[in-house]
């Protein structure tokens, strides 16, 4: 099909692969961004924050994406540093995540030693894809953690996608306590942050997150966040290598990359607005599943069992 001069093509993600490929034009990839909603992507609550990508993907460590060309090559200001290390500290006191949901929280036992985390992903995942190396599975990250560290209190979460249904359940949500010391589903990232010495993770979110708090965090896959001296990760990325401060990669990844919009007006905001209308949602959000969200649920478990 031909395309007037200049037009762009959007996909998500990597869809239409073929498309793109014939497409004369630039071809943007659309995501969603890190700061995303209140409740989970599989329940299709529209997000606040989107990323529009014309090189790759955040994701994809395959090849360069705008946030990594972006933090391999920018020199922020004294001023811009100083907007991400407040954008950073509030999202950590109001307790903001990427779906932001409620759950009961888990208080360490008195005594343990290192106690360490480690978030399941869904396992089809374009950022598993994209991302790892050559551990590919939840249970073959929580294997490669047990031999890292021997003595250490393991948490396995599973991914809350999972938990609720949505997505399919793997391996290791089945064999995790031959592995680990405790699985714990339904209790709130945020709440782990506090109550766990470090963190592993294949390409989670959680390990930026766990990043934002200050927490040690190993990577065993390649996420966006990994090969800029602020993680401890078991593979190096060719085009990656440049140190960062914290504070520069918050204002790469929750400021420079990504666009938010508005749940109320439809238009364009700032991150600092974005949160405070998470905060806003969180405060309306009833604890109770709707009926949408429940019928959604449903079709998934349905869909995933043809």
């Amino acid at each position: 099909r031909s395309a007037a001069p200049g037009a762009a093509l959007v996909r998500w993600g990597y869809r239409g692969e073929e498309q793109a490929r014939r497409w004369p034009g630039p071809v943007l990839q659309v995501e969603d961004g890190f700061l995303r909603s209140v409740g989970l992507g599989g329940d299709l609550h529209r997000p606040l924050s989107w990323v529009v990508d014309p090189q790759g993907l955040y994701y994809d460590a395959t090849r360069p994406s705008a946030l990594e060309t972006w933090l391999s090559t920018a020199e922020p200001s004294e001023a811009q540093l100083a907007r991400a290390a407040a954008l950073r500290q509030r999202l950590v006191r109001e307790a903001i995540t990427k779906y932001n949901l409620s759950a009961k929280p888990w208080q360490r036992p008195p005594g343990l030693g290192r106690v360490v985390l480690v978030p399941g992903q869904v396992e089809g995942d374009a950022s598993l894809r994209f991302g790892a190396v050559d551990i590919r599975t939840n249970l073959e990250l929580l294997q490669a953690v047990r031999r890292a560290e021997p003595e250490a209190f393991l948490i396995y979460k599973p991914h809350p996608d999972v938990v609720a249904g949505l997505r399919r359940a793997s391996a290791a949500e089945l064999q995790a306590l031959e592995l680990a010391d405790l699985v714990l589903a339904d209790v709130a990232m945020e709440h782990l942050f506090s109550q766990v010495d470090a963190v592993h993770v294949l390409t989670s979110l959680a390990g930026f997150e766990a990043l934002l708090r200050g927490l040690e965090v190993h990577t065993w896959g390649l996420p966006f966040y990994a090969g800029w001296g602020l993680t401890r990760d078991a593979h190096t990325c060719p085009r990656r290598g440049r140190r960062l401060s914290l504070d520069a990669l918050v204002y790469g990844a929750l400021i420079a990359y990504p666009r938010y919009v508005s749940r109320a007006s439809g238009w364009q905001i700032t991150p600092e607005q974005a949160i405070d209308e998470l905060l806003a949602w969180r405060q309306e959000r009833r604890p109770h599943l709707g009926w949408r969200t429940a019928l959604i649920r449903l079709w998934a478990r349905l869909r995933r069992r043809a």
